[in-house]
């Protein structure tokens, strides 16, 4: 790959891995870029963005990009400054919080799918080894994945990422980020207009208060599986703002 472009580092968020950022990995890797997408945690957002500072500290080397999706915005933004030169952040479908903000306060009154009385009515709830007190894992329903998460996908792989989600604590949710990459670090943010997790309104909230450069698609939560050009190009937008 060539040394001459920044490493790209794709950061998933809840109920996701990997695999989620293939239909971008893979072009962005025929295009000379050094990619790289580590496994998020899910625990909890300051062991989360340890890890992934970690990370970028031990597994790159020169500028980077920093990508994260849903709660893996949460992540970046609390992990971008931490490890590894971090020139740029791009938030697609994502958390932007600010400091002393939790995931639950930001969806609170935002319309969000999630944002309900009885989160049993949209999620499956179940308990983990070594959790913390009351702590406990949350999947997806597979009906919030139908109307709510992937709802622009074919069946098929909604129906997929039922079977594969990897849950989410409870305990990531709740707690409260700290200082923000985004006030040092240049932004971009991928606005999903029918994105039911993350309303648009809160998502553009977010993306105007850090000052990120703002596009929006027709997608759902998931826009970087269903329109993944809208996510390459604020990619390769931030990355021609750091070589």
């Amino acid at each position: 790959m060539s040394q001459s472009k920044p490493t790209i580092v794709l950061v998933h968020g809840a109920w996701a891995d990997a695999s989620s950022w293939n239909a971008v990995s893979v072009p962005l890797q025929a295009e000379g870029y050094t990619v790289l997408a580590p496994p998020n945690e899910l625990r909890g957002l300051t062991s989360d963005a340890a890890y992934i500072a970690s990370f970028l500290a031990q597994r790159t080397t020169g500028p980077v990009v920093l990508v994260g999706h849903s709660y893996g915005g949460a992540v970046i933004t609390n992990a971008g400054a931490q490890g590894g030169d971090v020139r740029a952040l791009v938030y697609v479908d994502a958390f932007i919080p600010d400091e002393g903000e939790t995931v639950v306060q930001l969806l609170d009154g935002s319309g969000s799918a999630l944002a309900v009385a009885d989160p049993t009515t949209v999620l499956d709830v179940a308990g983990y080894p070594g959790a913390p007190e009351g702590a406990a894992e949350a999947f997806l329903k597979p009906e919030t994945v139908h109307t709510a998460f992937a709802q622009d996908l074919p069946d098929a792989e909604r129906w997929t990422i039922v079977a594969t989600q990897r849950p989410a604590s409870f305990v990531a949710n709740v707690t409260p980020s700290g200082p923000p990459a985004w006030k040092t670090i240049p932004s971009w943010a991928v606005l999903g207009t029918d994105d039911r997790v993350i309303p648009i309104a809160l998502q553009r909230k977010m993306a105007e208060r850090a000052g990120a450069t703002i596009s929006e698609v027709d997608a759902s939560h998931v826009s970087m599986l269903s329109h993944p050009d809208a996510s390459l190009t604020a990619i390769r937008e931030a990355a021609d703002s750091v070589v």
